[in-house]
């Protein structure tokens, strides 16, 4: 990716303050691919002191969200099913988006969530759909 889409997406993540309020940052984005992290805080655990469901799910939709907008198109959730299969306490979690499918209004997104030593915690697959070009303001 050249220079100017890279700030594009730097520029995209400052105006997310809800990833910023939760902790969630982008790692790198690519061609069809993204990844984010969430540094674990105490305000990111549910009451039995792991990481909410909502934040990792969050994660993931940021994370799916950017490896489709790397079109150049603007997307939104349409659907998504993600499976949880183990939790963490401390430390942090990453979110490895790759898009498995561009059609002319969706995109289909798959995403893996990481945590210490690789250790797979979730793994999901978001529809996401074309809402406009993202650079010229179209409607899909």
């Amino acid at each position: 990716m050249d220079e100017i889409t890279i700030e594009m997406f730097k520029d995209k993540e400052r105006k997310n303050l809800f990833a910023t309020y939760n902790h969630i940052e982008m790692v790198m984005v690519e061609e069809d691919h993204a990844v984010f992290r969430l540094n674990i805080q105490p305000e990111s655990k549910n009451s039995y002191g792991m990481v909410h469901g909502g934040a990792i799910y969050a994660m993931a939709d940021n994370a799916t969200g950017f490896a489709a907008h790397t079109d150049g198109r603007n997307y939104v959730t349409q659907t998504s099913a993600l499976h949880f299969l183990r939790n963490q306490s401390e430390g942090e979690i990453q979110a490895d988006a790759r898009v498995r499918h561009r059609g002319r209004s969706t995109a289909l997104v798959s995403v893996e969530i990481t945590g210490d030593n690789h250790r797979l915690l979730a793994v999901a697959e978001f529809t996401m759909f074309c809402v406009g070009s993202g650079v010229t303001g179209e409607q899909a």
